[in-house]
């Protein structure tokens, strides 16, 4: 179902979910006397009580192998040997009848009341699937069904009532009486069942701990959804319950880089050298790809070049040359950076030097270039300084015979070879080139800034320290190299290893290995983080697909505003603010079956063992749900479906507080319902025309208080209780076909909408006595309201809501003032 969800049905008849399965056991049971006092408790207490005991039933179907099925008001059913067969399912099932037989003593001594539990048994066969399209519920459909729900209703308080098909499967475990429900029941004694009263069991059961019990003591049974154990073998999948841990994607970014090898993470993706992804896609993805502070890097290269201008000021001569190559690098450098600083920098810059920058950085290529440039005009600063450095301060070399001299008082080895300047006596030594070396260390500088640069991918960065690196070495050897050597042998004193040019050499080499090393790792690092980021967005993007498609299968098993309810909830929030709990003083209740359903539905081979019966019913029930997608009727919540039957209410949605309207308007949501209750007869009408059928639609209406509530942790289930849900209830069973009965009160409030009626007379309701009931037989003409309190405005003006085109499910037209 998760799978086909939001699909769109292409063939003739809408997709259902149906499976038979052979031998299992199905049990009903059912709260003797709790409508007596379900109205002498409020609506979150009720529920709450609810809870308690239906949770206590689940725990007890954990460990008795039963599938819980549906909640019927107070009535509870659950299967064994489906999904999962079992041989034991009638054993299981009989168990299970007892401890709930068992559980219900708490509840009737903590009410001080009489409640009780009948329960009933029947083995047989079932179709178990889901019908319609809104309101989903899990249910199960066949005439043993049908059987185990006489069983129940034929039984006895305090007893298990089990028919012989399910005797025949329990052997000698348990002792039994004879019953005679047949006699009582025609339905029973049709289908040639005998039934038989549980005693006790022949051999004790072994004690085992129920779910949810530790060292002999019961833990609190939950009535929240976020705190339930979940059921790994009946769970509905894909619905997480609320409260699982959820990472963020950031920190699951972060842990993603923690926990994995970049390279081995990165090497299926990307060629060996570049580092460019094998996927031209996804490379250029990452090339247009920009952080936001792309670009923010350059900065470093007029920073580098004025500490280089600075450093240079202190420790080498300063002539006009090198003056103006250092201020006009860093000028210019300054400038170039203003172009391809981030977007959230140039906000208050000149609109001009904002245009001018988005044409440099609208291009990757421009953008690349331009860092190039700069790039190269910072080495190139450093490499005029150092070919200026010789002629500082009007340095003279001479031969090296006539320095011999000089180099022998300075105590140099081999001082003939060396060629060393000869400083005038009006000279001062820090006015010519006596540190040469710095300028290497400048280079390496200069160097240390490219791994900083994430514009530039390392295939780009590899020429451009190269070529700076070996122009400076070349410039060490061949240019500077007598300074260089005359310098740390005569300034120095300096013995090492090898002469001072090539030791810079090597310096050189060694920090552009060093740099080559962190660009690769930047550049992994980076495709890296760009690789998870993308995959990280993919699986963002399936969450949110999946999330939307959860929250909207939710949206489909509970009503809108209760559905709105529970997303509210904070994980924070109290298991009190999280029972949805509610009573209404207001509210019309609808019950519509077919009759003869029941005869047209056939377990033989020619049908498909009923499927197809079932196939035509899940037919009528889905078009009956698309009528709640009409304007007029959104105000009608679907409640829930029993084989045939079709319950529906009005007035469950909160409005403004109409209590001092007149009662026209007040039960405005009243007409609807029944106008609804009529479009179903069309419905089926059209349904019958298109299929040659002859289904009828017997149907009751019933207005009053209700209490509405979410029974059930794991399979949340929206259902409404109270005296006003069972005389409906009543008013479609004891109807007739074709017809929509109901009260004497309920047939005066339809009155005011101009519906007409004929007196059907009185009869008997079971749990009622006798009630003067009505058909409903068409409209005329509406009434004139009249105000329910004092004070309030007079005059509203009732609209025919079948020609009206504004929405009738509006609560209160609008008034005329007096």
């Amino acid at each position: 179902m998760r799978q086909d969800w939001g699909r769109m049905d292409v063939g003739q008849f809408k997709k259902i979910y149906m499976k038979r399965h052979e031998n299992v056991s199905i049990l009903f049971a059912d709260i003797v006397g709790f409508t007596a006092i379900s109205s002498t408790y409020s609506a979150y207490d009720l529920v709450h009580m609810l809870n308690e005991l239906f949770a206590s039933f689940d725990r007890l179907a954990d460990k008795y192998k039963q599938l819980r099925i549906k909640i019927l008001g107070d009535c509870y059913y659950c299967i064994s040997g489906c999904p999962e067969e079992r041989e034991d399912h009638a054993v299981q099932s009989v168990y299970m009848g007892l401890s709930m037989v068992t559980a219900i003593q708490s509840v009737r001594e903590s009410t001080r009341s009489t409640v009780d539990m009948r329960v009933g048994i029947h083995t047989g066969a079932v179709l178990a699937g889901v019908m319609g399209q809104k309101q989903w519920q899990f249910d199960v459909y066949s005439k043993d069904v049908e059987l185990a729900n006489k069983m129940e209703s034929s039984g006895k308080p305090g007893s298990v009532h089990v028919s012989n098909k399910t005797l025949e499967k329990l052997g000698d475990a348990f002792q039994v009486e004879p019953a005679f429900a047949e006699r009582r029941e025609p339905f029973l004694r049709r289908a040639g069942l005998t039934t038989f009263f549980i005693l006790k069991p022949n051999t004790p059961q072994c004690s085992t701990p129920l779910p949810g019990r530790e060292n002999g003591n019961e833990a609190r049974t939950d009535s929240g959804p976020r705190d339930s154990a979940p059921n790994e073998n009946h769970e509905d999948p894909g619905f997480p319950a609320n409260g699982e841990a959820r990472l963020s994607y950031g920190s699951q970014l972060r842990a993603g880089i923690v926990s994995r090898q970049l390279l081995r993470h990165l090497r299926p993706h990307v060629r060996w050298f570049t580092l460019h992804f094998t996927d031209d896609e996804i490379e250029r993805e990452y090339r247009a790809n920009r952080e936001p502070t792309y670009g923010l890097s350059a900065i470093c290269l007029p920073i580098v070049l004025s500490f280089n201008a600075i450093s240079q000021g202190i420790i080498t001569p300063s002539t006009i040359y090198t003056v103006t190559t250092l201020f006009a690098g860093v000028l210019l450098l300054l400038i170039m950076t203003l172009f391809i600083l981030p977007a959230q920098w140039t906000k208050r810059m000149p609109r001009w030097l904002v245009s001018l920058s988005s044409v440099v950085q609208s291009s990757n290529t421009r953008t690349v270039s331009w860092v190039v440039s700069m790039n190269i005009l910072l080495a190139l600063c450093n490499l005029v300084d150092m070919v200026m450095c010789p002629l500082n301060g009007g340095v003279v070399v001479r031969s090296a015979g006539a320095g011999a001299g000089a180099g022998a008082g300075a105590g140099a080895p081999n001082a003939t070879a060396v060629r060393c300047p000869v400083l005038p006596s009006d000279v001062q030594p820090h006015l010519s080139c006596t540190h040469p070396a710095y300028f290497t260390f400048f280079c390496v500088l200069i160097l240390c800034t490219y791994p900083a640069q994430i514009e530039l991918r390392h295939v780009t960065k590899l020429p451009l320290l190269l070529a700076t690196a070996v122009l400076h070495a070349w410039v060490n050897v061949a240019w500077l190299g007598e300074v260089l050597d005359c310098v740390g042998t005569t300034v120095y004193r300096y013995h090492g290893l090898m002469p001072e040019k090539y030791e810079l050499c090597l310096v050189l080499a060694v920090t552009c290995v060093v740099v080559i090393v962190l660009n690769v790792q930047t550049d992994v690092t980076s495709r890296a983080a760009f690789l998870w980021k993308r995959e990280m967005a993919q699986q963002q993007l399936q969450a949110a697909s999946l999330q939307e498609k959860n929250e909207s299968l939710v949206q489909n098993l509970l009503p809108q505003h209760v559905t709105q309810h529970f997303l509210k909830v904070d994980m924070t929030t109290s298991q009190h603010e999280e029972l949805y709990a509610q009573s209404f003083d207001e509210v019309g209740v609808l019950f519509a079956s077919m009759p003869n359903f029941a005869d047209f539905y056939s377990e033989e081979s020619v049908n498909n063992q009923g499927l197809e019966c079932l196939r035509f019913l899940n037919e009528v029930i889905s078009d009956y749900d698309a009528l709640l997608d009409s304007p007029r009727f959104r105000g009608i919540s679907k409640i829930k479906t029993i084989a045939s039957s079709y319950m529906a209410a009005s007035g469950l949605v909160a409005t403004q507080d109409l209590k001092c309207e007149p009662a026209a308007v007040r039960w405005h949501h009243l007409s609807v319902l029944v106008e609804f209750a009529m479009q179903l007869r069309t419905t089926l009408n059209n349904i019958n025309a298109e299929s040659f059928n002859h289904f009828i639609l017997q149907m009751g209406i019933n207005h009053g208080p209700v209490t509405a509530g979410v029974i059930g942790a794991r399979k949340p289930h929206y259902d409404i209780w109270g005296n006003t849900v069972n005389v409906a209830s009543r008013m479609e069973s004891t109807g007739q076909a074709g017809q929509i009965q109901c009260t004497g009160e309920t047939k005066e409030i339809l009155e005011l909408y101009g519906y007409t009626f004929e007196q059907r007379g009185i009869i008997l309701i079971k749990g009622k006595g006798q009630l003067l009931t009505y058909f409903l037989t068409g409209r005329g003409s509406p009434a004139a309201p009249t105000t329910a309190c004092p004070g309030a405005a007079e005059g509203v003006v009732l609209t025919d809501l079948a020609t009206s085109e504004t929405d009738p499910t509006q609560p209160a037209p609008p008034r005329q003032t007096p």
